[in-house]
């Protein structure tokens, strides 16, 4: 009696590990099938303008993002040394957003507008120069003696001083709102970020009163300060000039690891006539970065 339960106890184990190893086998072939697929993905449907936010792939060569944008089929890059300007336009690319000053030391704080107001001009003029149409700007970081009505009329104040000279350029000055929450990532977040909230970017944007002047809605970060990113898009459509893309929670590729419908995402981005760029903003996790963004490019060309 013992001797037949063990041999029927042995079967079954023998046969779970079977089906266990026959279960792994087919799991590393589908995943192989995908990484062949999508290996060989090029965007097609091009209704989506897509375009990369170059930091997030240091340390990777410029020039090898530069070349792998141009075979996935991307039409832009932003957040590179502008020394590599030249050379992305020469391989086809746009420079779709040009930097100005950084997230820290914003207009929120008047000490900052002198530093602020220049790096903006030099941003509008480097743009007008290259052919390019948009330049970032953001708040900057909380002073516990500057109230958030206050905060948020001194951003105002500055950007009214160069937001003419945007207009006067062709040039479209995009404010980004960011999360002050999630610190998993190498940046470490953003904790202390004034325009956190997409009510104080409105605001401002709507004060300023300018074409010119627009909403830069990360998707990633709208998610974690807000979500509801569809009706937010709905609702914000003739603010928003330019998006960023990264997946949540993590930021990072747009796999199935993470909460964001991106194709939802961005045919609702088309429904409301945007012609601007997505830019993919995501911090690659796999150990092919090019895999990674093409995939996040496949996700997006819908």
């Amino acid at each position: 009696m013992s001797t037949t339960n063990i041999s029927r106890r042995s079967l079954m184990k023998a046969a779970t590990v079977g089906v266990g190893l026959a279960s792994a086998s087919s799991s590393v072939q589908a995943q192989l099938a995908r990484s062949e697929a999508t290996n060989r993905f090029k965007i097609k449907n091009k209704r989506i303008r897509q375009s990369i936010m170059g930091w997030t792939f240091n340390p990777m060569p410029t020039e090898e993002l530069i070349s792998a944008c141009v075979e996935i089929g991307l039409t832009g890059i932003e957040g590179i040394n502008r020394k590599f300007y030249p050379a992305a336009q020469k391989a086809g690319l746009e420079i779709s957003l040009v930097g100005s000053h950084g997230f820290s030391d914003g207009p929120n704080n008047t000490k900052n507008h002198k530093m602020v107001i220049e790096k903006i001009i030099n941003g509008i003029d480097v743009a007008k120069e290259i052919g390019a149409k948009r330049v970032i700007t953001f708040v900057g970081m909380e002073d516990p003696n500057i109230d958030s009505d206050q905060a948020n009329a001194n951003c105002v104040k500055a950007w009214k001083q160069v937001v003419g000279h945007a207009e006067k350029n062709g040039i479209t000055l995009c404010l980004e709102h960011l999360n002050s929450v999630d610190d998993s990532h190498p940046m470490k977040g953003h904790p202390g970020y004034q325009g956190d909230k997409l009510d104080f970017c409105i605001e401002a944007i709507r004060k300023v009163g300018s074409p010119n002047f627009k909403l830069l809605f990360d998707i990633y970060h709208v998610q974690i300060m807000h979500g509801d990113i569809i009706r937010n898009i709905r609702s914000l459509k003739e603010y928003i000039g330019h998006y960023h893309t990264a997946g949540n929670p993590g930021r990072a590729e747009l796999d199935d690891t993470q909460e964001i419908n991106y194709p939802a995402v961005m045919k609702e981005i088309l429904k409301t006539g945007f012609e601007g760029f997505v830019a993919q903003e995501f911090i690659p996790r796999w150990n092919d970065k090019i895999a990674a963004l093409r995939h996040a490019a496949e996700i997006c060309d819908v």
